[in-house]
């Protein structure tokens, strides 16, 4: 079985970006993530970012401002994963913890100092890689 997820690195004006880690009793508990989830029947994976930003973050991106980045397929034992990855540099409102979720702003060359979700891994080594390399202190 594939499941189609979509993720978002939402990009500060400092270059960071916001990781979350995975709240307990979920799969994955403790371990650190971009913001996303998976896409619904019928709805883009653009649509999906806003939706889940919305519930997860309470924020507002603007979706034609989301830019496709790099997607990952990873096996893991009970399902295969598709996730696209966008950036995202706009958005309105302030992100919050709405699920218990906590919430971390790392700069693109210590985004893998975090312990990450397996199929993230990739997709914070493309990052880390293409964008801008910022200061190694976090806020």
């Amino acid at each position: 079985m594939v499941l189609y997820v979509a993720a978002c690195a939402l990009l500060d004006s400092d270059g960071r970006i916001l990781m979350c880690e995975r709240p307990e009793g979920k799969a994955h508990a403790g371990l650190w993530e971009f913001p996303g989830g998976k896409i619904e029947e019928g709805e883009r994976p653009e649509q999906t970012i806003v939706r889940e930003l919305r519930e997860e973050l309470g924020v507002e991106p603007c979706e034609r401002c989301l830019q496709p980045f790099s997607f990952v397929s990873h096996a893991y034992e009970e399902f295969d994963l598709f996730m696209p990855l966008y950036l995202c540099r706009q958005w309105d409102g302030f992100a919050r913890s709405n699920e218990g979720q906590r919430l971390k702003w790392v700069f693109p060359d210590s985004i893998l100092d975090l312990d990450l979700v397996p199929a993230d891994i990739p997709l914070a080594q493309e990052l880390r890689d293409r964008l801008p390399k910022g200061r190694r202190f976090e806020k």
